[in-house]
């Protein structure tokens, strides 16, 4: 009997390790997207938007003392940037600004909360408007909190330059699944 606590001890310390892992590819990967956003909106002289908030509207950054990052923020929440000196509040399937105004964008945790595939694909095709290249970061499938996030309504993935959307349970309708290249 006490072999079963230990196999359901090294089973729990087994998945926070494998979490702890994806977590941190997770957090590397949103790096790298970020600074080379940041070198393309430099190489292009142009302004960096970060779009969906750089930490989203939890208590988080500001507990942490992160200050809202990025040229120009853009959300549909204020809270999401608070303090940022050039913020908009607006909606990323609707950006009010002209067209490759920006260098790059970065839009970090933010497709698959879009309500349907068609929603994440006018996102795309907004940031995609808006700057000279567009840098997306989102929830591996190995996360937990990729698949617990109650409000998480879309997968969202690339394979080299090409976005997949796809609607989270029963896939319905013709745009369950799309790609962009």
């Amino acid at each position: 009997m006490e072999y079963l606590w230990f196999i359901a001890l090294a089973i729990v310390v087994g998945v926070g390790l494998w979490q702890l892992v994806v977590w941190v590819i997770e957090n590397r990967f949103k790096g790298r997207q970020y600074k080379a956003a940041s070198a393309r909106a430099l190489k292009e002289g142009k302004p960096l938007l970060v779009a969906g908030g750089p930490w989203g509207v939890t208590r988080t950054r500001r507990r942490l003392h992160k200050p809202a990052h990025g040229d120009v923020c853009l959300d549909i929440d204020r809270r999401a940037f608070d303090g940022h000196p050039r913020a908009v509040v607006a909606s990323v399937t609707h950006i009010p600004f002209a067209d490759k105004c920006f260098g790059a964008v970065f839009a970090s945790h933010l497709l698959e909360h879009l309500p349907t595939v068609d929603a994440a694909s006018q996102a795309l095709d907004e940031l995609n408007r808006v700057a000279e290249a567009v840098y997306i970061v989102y929830p591996s499938r190995q996360s937990f909190a990729g698949w617990l996030v109650p409000d998480h309504h879309l997968w969202v993935w690339q394979k080299d330059s090409t976005t997949y959307l796809r609607k989270r349970g029963k896939a319905t309708g013709r745009r369950a699944a799309e790609h962009y290249g």
